[in-house]
This record gives structure tokens, C-alpha cells and sequence, in this order.
């Protein structure tokens, strides 16, 4: 990071994808801001019951996916990331959910603007979710 002041104290955690540097073989980290992206990416993937040793971590959107994405779903999803940032990431405080659709990839893009208060900065994600899986599958013959 090319700023003052040190942001040590908003964490270290293993990098996501999971990787090792070549050169000593260590765990690759994410740090700081970075770290806090790579957490919600990860919070938001992340199905409830599919971490064995905290099973209530994560969102549930992957109970959407096959629903007719209307305005009703869309604010369950918001409701579902809203609830699992407040439970599980409390570096953040979460300003405004916005989803946008594009029903020709069957694709929306949910937009987390959110700001840091230890620091007082402003950030956003934008994290894709398919909500119909497999759209183009090609069932040619075995």
C-alpha cells in the first residue's frame, strides 16, 4: 500500500486462491484491504454447513439459484449478504447492496459498497452470481 499510515491491525490471512511462494515455499498472504476483499468474496461463497468446524459461516444464495430473480429474490439476497456480513465480518460496516441482472448470461452483479471505520475509507465489491447454473449445457450424445 502507497499510504501514511500502517493498516497492520486490519489483519493477515492465507490468500485466496491458496498458494505457496516459490521461492521458501510459505503460504502466499493477503493483507490489510486486500485481506478484507478476499473475506467477503469468500463469506458470500461460502454455503452454510460446508465449513465442518463453523457450520453456521456463510450466505445462503445458493438456496436462489433457479428462482426467477425479481425484485422479491433480489431483496432476499441483499437480506442474506447484509446478515452475513454483520455476523461474520465485523472490520466492515456495509453502506448499500445493489444487484443488477442481465438475464441473457442469467447473471447478476451484486454490488457491496462498504466502508472500514478503523481507517474511515469507502470500498466496493462486486461480486458475480449465477442464478441459473448451467444455462448452456450441451447434452450432445455419450
Amino acid at each position: 500500500m502507497t499510504n501514511d499510515y500502517n493498516l497492520e491491525f486490519l489483519g493477515t490471512g492465507w490468500a485466496f486462491p491458496t498458494s505457496f511462494d516459490p521461492n521458501d515455499g510459505s503460504v502466499v498472504l493477503a493483507k490489510e484491504l486486500e485481506d478484507i476483499q478476499q473475506s467477503l468474496f469468500l463469506l458470500i461463497s461460502t454455503i452454510p454447513g460446508e465449513r465442518l468446524m463453523r457450520p453456521e459461516y456463510g450466505c445462503d444464495l445458493h438456496s436462489l439459484v433457479f428462482e426467477n430473480f425479481n425484485a422479491t429474490v433480489q431483496t432476499d439476497a441483499k437480506d442474506m449478504i447484509r446478515n452475513a456480513i454483520l455476523h461474520f465480518e465485523p472490520r466492515i460496516r456495509v453502506n448499500d447492496i445493489e444487484i443488477s441482472t442481465d438475464p441473457l448470461e442469467s447473471m447478476a452483479y451484486i454490488n457491496i459498497s462498504y466502508h472500514v471505520p478503523k481507517v474511515n475509507s469507502r470500498h466496493n465489491m462486486v461480486y458475480p452470481f449465477y442464478f441459473k447454473e448451467g444455462t448452456n449445457l450441451n447434452l450432445g450424445t455419450f
